[in-house]
């Protein structure tokens, strides 16, 4: 399977789950080590884009294209784990909690869950510590200049 992820090009040549880490997000507790992956380089640019205005837009991202091999089972998180609210901004201390217990366990590699910013999409939670994610790797980068239309009227 392949999934995408928007990175700063100093960024780009790790996967480590530090950025995430350092404030907390979504779906993980500030300190726990979490790297965000989406289904589509489209999903992957609006996940970016909701936390960016036109002025902030750093020039030198780069679109990943990371490899998960088929031996690494994915684990679906079913809608029945989340609460009413679960896609508030800002975001509940459930879906927090379910990360970082995802984490924490080690029983995946990798979650999917559903995506806040585009209703039926998903994005795809990657553990590094978990024994199998060696095995998860860069295969592509590239640059992605985001269309300035966009951000005009």
């Amino acid at each position: 399977m392949e999934v995408f992820r928007l990175s700063r090009a100093k960024n780009a040549d790790q996967l480590s789950g530090y950025g995430a880490a350092l404030k907390g997000a979504r779906w993980n507790s500030r300190g726990v080590e979490m790297i965000y992956a989406a289904e589509n380089r489209s999903l992957a640019m609006a996940e970016v884009l909701v936390h960016l205005s036109l002025a902030m837009l750093p020039k030198d991202f780069l679109m990943l294209t990371i490899h998960i091999p088929d031996v690494i089972e994915v684990f679906n998180l079913p809608a029945s784990r989340l609460s009413d609210g679960w896609n508030s901004f800002p975001q509940k201390r459930l879906t927090q909690e379910l990360g970082d217990l995802f984490i924490s366990e080690k029983l995946y590699a990798v979650m999917c869950v559903p995506s806040v910013v585009t209703k039926g999409d998903f994005n795809f939670l990657i553990n590094p510590g978990h024994p199998l994610y060696k095995e998860i790797s860069i295969v592509w980068k590239e640059p992605f200049p985001f269309d300035q239309r966009i951000f005009t009227d």
